[in-house]
């Protein structure tokens, strides 16, 4: 597959499978052993190494200062957004703070056609529309969290929602300016463990009556989050921002709801039914206005579509 092809399609349906595994399994660790969030995201933090190791191999780390503002920040607003997401769940109601997480896209959306200038058709607008409609229905529990409602947790799920549209912007961003995917996820794993101190303390020391099922169904199920992020990256800085990130938050949730009907038997709400049905109208009409186009979206630090990855040479 050459430069001018759709190769985002390849990465991010790749993204949708890692992820959509992993959002089948990844409350089991809490659910079913009791172990914290804030452990599940210290073991995250260190399964990004596994796949930032095979990124690097044959690839050049970006020494600019530009690809490290990009990729912190990416990382950063990731990593944080998903702390403070703990405690946002732990002061205010679930069914509210999903959905208004959910709409990270529309500030990905917006900021990639301010700032770097992405065009969109009528027929991916359509599109558009769809999957964020269908982002924010599937993102509805069956059944309302009876959490207490109170406190700043309104505030905190805005912040987040804007830090999660933030970082997808900025893996576009770091692409279009040069920087290679496997420094952007470099950066972002670095920033997952820079944050992992904070995740002790919000935590309060290590869970001492946990199984050793817990940390290992964690470990093996953030394996598969880590490499749908890098996946994510690489999906972007090849696709538009525009377009891969309703997909790509749209498509992920619908096999996760397919796989919890297989395994847990457990049915779609109203509301999940009619999302799935929107997230696939509205990801094949951009998926194919996009092809329609004949647009390359593919940015300068997408690596060539070969089996080692390998960039052109970055200069420090």
């Amino acid at each position: 597959m050459n430069r001018g092809t759709k190769s985002w399609i390849v990465y991010a349906s790749l993204l949708v499978l890692f992820w959509g595994v992993w959002g089948a399994f990844s409350s089991e660790p809490n659910s079913r052993y009791g172990y914290p969030n804030e452990m599940i995201y210290i073991i995250w933090a260190f399964t990004m190494l596994i796949p930032a190791y095979f990124a690097m191999r044959g690839n050049t780390f970006d020494r600019r200062p530009i690809a490290a503002v990009y990729g912190l920040i990416a990382g950063l607003t990731g990593a944080g957004g998903q702390l403070l997401l703990f405690h946002a769940l732990a002061n205010g109601p679930a069914y509210l703070i999903f959905p208004l997480v959910s709409l990270s896209p529309v500030v990905t959306v917006l900021m990639a056609m301010a700032l770097l200038r992405e065009r969109i058709n009528r027929l991916a607008l359509v599109g558009v529309v769809a999957a964020l409609a269908a982002i924010v229905l599937l993102s509805i529990p069956s059944a309302k969290d009876d959490s207490n409602s109170h406190g700043p947790w309104l505030l905190m799920a805005v912040l987040i929602c804007v830090a999660w549209g933030a970082q997808a912007f900025c893996m576009r961003k770091a692409a279009v300016v040069g920087v290679n995917d496997a420094t952007t996820f470099g950066w972002m794993t670095i920033s997952g463990l820079l944050l992992v101190p904070v995740a002790f303390v919000m935590m309060g020391g290590f869970p001492s009556d946990a199984p050793w099922q817990a940390p290992a169904l964690t470990a093996v199920t953030q394996v598969l989050n880590a490499v749908g992020a890098l996946f994510l990256v690489m999906a972007f800085s090849r696709g538009k921002a525009t377009v891969v990130a309703p997909v790509t938050n749209a498509l992920a949730p619908v096999l996760t709801i397919v796989l919890s009907l297989a395994v847990y038997q457990t049915l779609p709400n109203v509301w999940g039914t009619l999302g799935i049905v929107l997230a696939l109208a509205g990801s094949t009409l951009m998926v194919y206005s996009d092809e329609k186009s004949g647009e390359s979206s593919v940015a300068p630090g997408a690596a060539d579509d070969g089996a080692d990855m390998s960039p052109a040479p970055q200069k420090s």
